[in-house]
């Protein structure tokens, strides 16, 4: 279910970079003059429906920044309401408000340009819970051993919903109508919702159709690393900010979004104005990368988690080895695909899908360190890391805007994607650096809590493990 909400909200994210393509009237834009036969699309929607906005590339770029505005506004406290309240209803609720919002949108451009901007604010403060609720609710029932393969799984529901959406948006604005694409996303997004608020629990001692075994064996991995099974009552904030790890992780996690929110705002803008893509087939080779990135990520995960398993590498190795093959990798790989000309368009997408889909590994670094170095307060910490790494989902693609807006011809706008493909490689250098320098995979001791009542009921679970033992059940903790 949680995969299904992370795929729902990423299709709720990134449907508008393909519909705005049909939505806005390009012939009113400057027109990129041709080179070498690269001759650019100009408004190709093949469906003989007129566009109905003029708005120009700077005002496009407002409003697909818009989102991490409001984005950006939601991490801490969700991370905060979460721990103490736990993460069903934070996530739920921020799924269903997003498909709210979304049903919304087409009212809100059609009324005014404020109006849709706003309407984009406020999906990216609905939307702003969902990683620090989801952390918080894996501190309970992701046992130490299995993190990698169970997050990984989870969180890679994005890399589906990005997948899905931009294909599918680029049919339904052929076939159909621009708004249609925000009816059908919003439209599941609510109902997921009613499945979700019936299907999930917060722990496993709330859900009343997990069997005792697994219960058990949840509990007490979680109780032996010494994470308490109690709600968070109280943040370590001090120790947050003078942690080197959580600072690690910080700036780690800013290179990586750097890139990462780059291309899921401004691919389809790439493979139309330099691959000379259609709006078809411009949405289908933008998923190419994503499913190839959902299989990395998945993959990935239940790698990392049999070399740690099997005791092949330490936990902070293991996070650090693949942390640096996602960035390294994709680093190099975009940098490769800024030299392709119109006439290798096919080059470009596998380079431009090897270097996203390496970043899945990254899946398995950095992004669920946060469970390793402070299980008990997973949830706040995601929402520190991921708030202050918001600010790469407005300034990354400002970069692009402001790169791009002068250059008249296609050989000049490829100059400039040469540029913000070698400072997203740049920055990826750097955070590999800093995470191979400042990371760690084991629980931070201000982050370690085992009250007595945790105790008790530890030597409870070890009672029951031997009443099963006497049985001749064989119950076998890892």
């Amino acid at each position: 279910m949680s995969t299904l909400g992370f795929l729902n909200a990423y299709t709720m994210r990134v449907n508008l970079t393909i519909a705005l393509v049909a939505m806005v009237n390009h012939t009113q834009q400057p027109a990129l003059n041709g080179s070498e036969d690269c001759i650019p699309n100009v408004n190709v929607t093949h469906n003989d429906k007129p566009a109905e906005f003029g708005w120009d590339a700077t005002t496009q770029n407002t409003i697909l920044g818009a989102f991490y505005y409001g984005y950006i506004f939601t991490q801490i406290p969700a991370g905060w309401l979460a721990g103490r309240f736990g993460g069903k209803l934070v996530f739920g609720l921020g799924i269903l408000f997003t498909a709210v919002f979304t049903l919304l949108t087409p009212l809100a451009a059609r009324t005014a340009k404020w109006l849709l901007i706003a309407v984009r604010v406020a999906e990216g403060l609905a939307e702003g819970v969902l990683f620090p609720a989801m952390h918080a609710m894996w501190r309970s029932w992701a046992p130490p051993i299995e993190r990698s393969k169970l997050a990984t799984i989870s969180l890679s529901g994005g890399n589906l919903g990005i997948m899905l959406a931009l294909p599918v948006s680029g049919i339904l604005c052929q076939h159909f109508a621009w708004p249609v694409v925000f009816y059908s996303f919003g439209t599941l997004g609510c109902l997921w919702f009613v499945a979700w608020m019936f299907m999930v629990f917060n722990t496993p001692r709330d859900h009343p159709r997990i069997s005792d075994i697994e219960r058990e064996y949840i509990e007490q991995s979680l109780l032996r690393e010494g994470t308490s099974l109690s709600k968070t009552t109280s943040t370590p904030w001090l120790s947050f900010a003078t942690s080197v790890p959580v600072w690690g992780l910080i700036i780690t996690h800013i290179c990586f979004n750097w890139g990462t929110y780059t291309l899921s705002t401004n691919l389809p803008t790439y493979m139309k104005e330099i691959l000379l893509f259609d709006l078809t087939q411009d949405g289908f080779l933008s998923a190419v990368p994503y499913l190839c990135m959902w299989l990395v990520q998945v993959l990935g995960g239940q790698l990392a988690d049999k070399l740690r398993e099997k005791q092949l590498l330490s936990t902070a190795a293991v996070r650090k080895l693949f942390n640096s093959l996602g960035m390294l990798l994709q680093g190099v790989f975009l940098v490769l695909a800024g030299y392709v000309s119109c006439h290798q368009q096919y080059l470009g997408v596998l380079f431009l899908t090897i270097g996203i889909a390496s970043s899945g590994l990254g899946m398995s670094g950095f992004q669920i360190n946060h469970l390793d170095i402070a299980p008990r307060h997973a949830g706040v910490l995601m929402g520190i890391t991921n708030c202050i790494a918001t600010f790469p989902g407005f300034a990354g693609p400002a970069v692009v805007g402001f790169l791009t807006k002068h250059a008249k011809t296609w050989p000049s706008r490829k100059l400039q994607w040469q540029k913000v493909f070698y400072i997203a490689g740049g920055i990826y250098a750097f955070g590999t650096l800093t995470f191979l320098l400042m990371g760690s995979g084991t629980v931070q001791e201000w982050a370690k809590e085992e009250p007595e009542q945790e105790n008790k009921s530890t030597q409870k679970g070890l009672l029951v493990n031997q009443e099963h033992q006497d049985d001749g059940t064989i119950i076998t903790y890892r």
